[in-house]
C-alpha cells in the first residue's frame, strides 16, 4: 500500500513538469501544422485564406525539394564518416601515454566550443578563401592555382566544416570507450602474435561498436538541421547545389516570405527526421541488445 502511495505522488510531482513540456512542445508544432494549410503570406498577411495540401503538393513536387534531400543525405553520411573514422583514429593516438597530452587532449575538443557561425566565417574567410586563405597560401606555395571552395565544391566544404565542429564530440565518446577497454586482452593477444590490425578489427573495433552507434545516433539528429553553416557561407548556391532540407524551408519562409509553403515543409522535416530517428533507434537497441 505504502508503495502505491509512494508511486502514485511521485506521478503527481512529476506531472507539472511533464504538462508543462508537452505544452512547449505540442503549441508550436501545433501551429506549424495549422499554418501548413493555409495561404498566408507575409508580405500580404490580409489574403490569408484555406490552401488544404496545396503547400505540401507545392513543396514535394518542387525540384529543389528532392536535391535538398540528397544534399542532407550526402551532407550528414558525409559528416559521420570524417567524425567517426577521425575520431576512432585521434582517440587511439591521444590514449596513449604522450608528453603534454592534457594540453593535446584540451586542443582536440576545442572546436566544439566555437559556435557554429563563428566557424564557418573563420573557415569561409581565413582558411578557404581563394585569394587569402591559408588552403590558398598552401596552393600557391607549390605553384598550383588556388581552389574557390565554396564555388565549386560547396557542399563538401560544409561537409569539412561541420566535420571539424563534431569531430571533438565524436572522439571524447570513442576515447572513453576505448579506456574501458581491457588491457589483458591485449596484451594477451600480442603475446599470441596477433598483429596490430588483427587486434584493431576484433578487438578494439567491437568493443567500440556501441560508442560509435551512439555517436552516429546523437550527431544525425543534430545534423539534419543544419543550417547556420549555409547561410554564412553559401547561403544554399551556387543554386542549390549545397542547400539541404532545412536551408531551403528558411528560404521558403524567410526570402519567399511563405509561411504556409515552409510550414508544410517543416512538417515533412519532422516526419522524414522522425522516421530516421525511429530506424536508428531500433539499431541502437539492437547493437546494445
Amino acid at each position: 500500500m505504502a508503495t502505491r502511495q509512494t508511486q502514485g505522488l511521485a506521478r503527481l510531482m512529476r506531472a507539472p513538469a511533464i504538462i508543462l513540456l508537452f505544452v512547449w512542445m505540442i503549441v508550436p508544432l501545433g501551429m506549424t501544422l495549422y499554418y501548413s494549410f493555409l495561404n498566408y503570406n507575409m508580405l500580404n498577411p490580409g489574403m490569408t485564406s484555406w490552401a488544404g495540401w496545396f503547400n505540401y503538393r507545392y513543396f514535394y513536387t518542387d525540384p529543389a525539394f528532392l536535391e535538398s534531400i540528397r544534399n542532407t543525405l550526402v551532407l550528414v553520411g558525409g559528416v559521420l564518416a570524417v567524425t567517426v573514422v577521425g575520431g576512432i583514429f585521434i582517440a587511439m593516438l591521444i590514449d596513449k601515454p604522450i608528453w603534454g597530452q592534457g594540453i593535446v587532449r584540451i586542443l582536440v575538443i576545442s572546436p566544439f566550443f566555437v559556435m557554429p557561425p563563428v566557424a564557418a566565417l573563420i573557415w569561409k574567410n581565413m582558411i578557404m578563401h581563394p585569394s587569402y586563405g591559408v588552403l590558398a597560401d598552401v596552393a600557391k606555395f607549390f605553384g598550383a592555382q588556388p581552389v574557390d571552395w565554396f564555388a565549386q565544391y560547396p557542399l563538401t566544404s560544409i561537409i569539412l566544416i561541420v566535420a571539424w565542429q563534431w569531430l571533438p564530440f565524436a572522439t571524447l565518446i570513442l576515447l572513453t570507450s576505448l579506456q574501458s577497454l581491457d588491457t589483458e586482452q591485449m596484451e594477451a593477444a600480442e603475446m599470441d602474435g596477433a598483429p596490430a590490425y588483427a587486434r584493431f578489427l576484433y578487438l578494439v573495433l567491437p568493443h567500440m561498436a556501441r560508442a560509435i552507434t551512439v555517436v552516429i545516433l546523437i550527431q544525425t539528429i543534430f545534423l539534419l538541421g543544419i543550417y547556420a553553416e549555409i547561410l554564412v557561407t553559401t547561403n544554399g548556391g551556387p543554386g542549390s547545389a549545397s542547400t539541404n532540407l532545412t536551408f531551403l524551408i528558411y528560404k521558403a519562409a524567410r526570402l519567399n516570405f511563405d509561411i504556409g509553403g515552409a510550414a508544410a515543409g517543416g512538417i515533412i522535416a519532422v516526419v522524414l527526421a522522425n522516421i530516421v530517428a525511429i530506424f536508428l533507434m531500433r539499431a541502437v537497441g539492437r547493437n546494445l541488445d
